[in-house]
């Protein structure tokens, strides 16, 4: 048939239309709401969430297109060329059409990430590619055995269900199957865990084998059966692949991707902070170490954006799009402990309650220097409870060694379960 044609008579050619507006306008806020600036794994990540709708679109059309070969016989018109040969340019407007689709959710995405963040990302383009292709498919061999005002719909709505829905499945392993997860990734120090790139790509090479099969055979009875056992292998190999994946497949991104400085505290950025922005938050952070270091706060040698910082260093927590006001937040965040295992585990923890006055207290010392002889002042309200900025000005009201004596204390005592934090009226006693 003449591509002409071909895309003439195509449903995939009267659906785009519908189909782009759907994205660019019903999906615009979802698509850029969580994406990180400037990372272009996070844009492609978060265009996968227009994936379920694009995949119920391809299933709908194919479920079209291979109602209306039914109906004109034409399979039956032409022995000398197999089904799978007259199919195949019939389906191929269809993946194309799934393809724009996700081109502009991934547009969206990568116009709201901004910079370069557009690159490709060949893992998750696969695991679309495969998917869409499974559904378009799976809706052209449902078209062929039901009429067609049974069969688009069915497909559309089961294409959606099946697609959208594991996502909130507590079986973690059944969302990755349809790439479910790849919308959670990933902030600028994550990377995507391979296993959910190869789990997704099993699931739709599988299925797409099996409606091959089924198309290429006809539905005979041996093809249905050899069909159903490689889906049930497919899913078997794919959830295998999958096992001890969490709701986000996401690992710490490697620190040799970090681009380090040599000052004191050394400062370790990723690329994404690149030019002037890197040069404002090294310099800032620098500036907030010797105010906090001024007042007796130990400052780790080296300040560090990665996920999971040595031995010797502190979390620099500030986004790829920070400004100076960001950066002493961030390296504040930094100095206070993890949250043990044990109270992540629903254990007591009473001295959690002290991370909000550590962490005002950490503000207060790294504000810039008032007059001279003048106490630190708490932080404004806002950010932290009266409670909090109530128990901080006490503290701050005890001379340096006692302050210093109730932070050693108070932060100690958040690496426990069980301890309870120190008492601003006893911090004069011995750390």
């Amino acid at each position: 048939m003449p591509l002409r044609t071909l895309l003439r008579t195509s449903a995939a050619t009267r659906a785009l239309p519908f189909l782009l507006g759907f994205v660019l306008v019903a999906l615009a806020d979802d698509l850029t709401a969580w994406v990180t600036p400037s990372y272009g794994l996070s844009a492609a990540g978060q265009a996968t969430f227009a994936l379920p709708f694009v995949c119920a679109a391809c299933a709908a059309a194919g479920a079209w297109e291979g109602a209306r070969l039914h109906r004109g016989r034409v399979l039956d018109g032409s022995p000398v060329r197999s089904p799978l040969t007259v199919t195949a340019p019939v389906l191929l407007p269809v993946a194309v059409m799934g393809g724009l689709g996700m081109a502009a959710a991934l547009g969206t995405a990568a116009l709201a990430a901004g910079s370069a963040a557009g690159a490709p990302q060949p893992g998750v383009l696969a695991v679309w590619a495969g998917l869409l292709l499974a559904n378009t498919l799976v809706g052209s061999v449902v078209g062929r055995v039901l009429v067609p005002v049974v069969a688009v719909p069915l497909a559309l709505v089961a294409g959606f269900v099946l697609n959208a829905y594991p996502a909130s499945f507590d079986a973690f392993w059944l969302r990755h199957l349809v790439g479910g997860g790849l919308s959670d990734c990933c902030g600028v120090d994550q990377v995507l865990d391979v296993r959910a790139v190869w789990s997704p790509l099993a699931f739709s090479g599988a299925v797409c084998a099996a409606a091959v099969l089924l198309i290429r055979h006809r539905g005979a009875a041996a093809a249905t059966a050899l069909a159903l056992a490689v889906t049930a292998g497919g899913i078997g190999l794919a959830g295998s692949l999958a096992q001890g994946l969490g709701p986000a497949p996401v690992l710490a991104r490697p620190a040799e991707e970090l681009v380090c400085d040599h000052g004191r505290p050394r400062i370790c950025l990723w690329p994404e902070l690149g030019g002037t922005r890197a040069g404002l938050v090294r310099e800032e952070a620098r500036r907030v170490a010797g105010r906090l270091a001024d007042n007796g706060v130990p400052v780790p040698a080296v300040l560090t954006m990665a996920a999971e910082p040595g031995p010797g260093e502190a979390k620099l927590g500030v986004p790829t799009t920070a400004r100076p006001q960001d950066v002493a937040p961030g390296v504040v965040s930094g100095l206070l402990p993890a949250a043990p295992g044990c109270a992540r585990r629903g254990e007591p923890y009473p001295a959690g309650a002290a991370a909000g006055p550590v962490t005002a207290w950490l503000t207060a010392q790294a504000a810039p220097a008032g007059s001279a002889g003048e106490p630190a002042a708490p932080p404004a309200a806002g950010r932290f409870g009266e409670q909090d900025l109530a128990l901080v000005a006490q503290v701050l009201r005890l001379p340096r060694e006692a302050q210093l004596n109730w932070y050693r204390r108070t932060t100690e005592a958040l690496r426990h379960c069980g301890t309870d934090p120190a008492d601003p009226q006893g911090a004069g006693g011995a750390a």
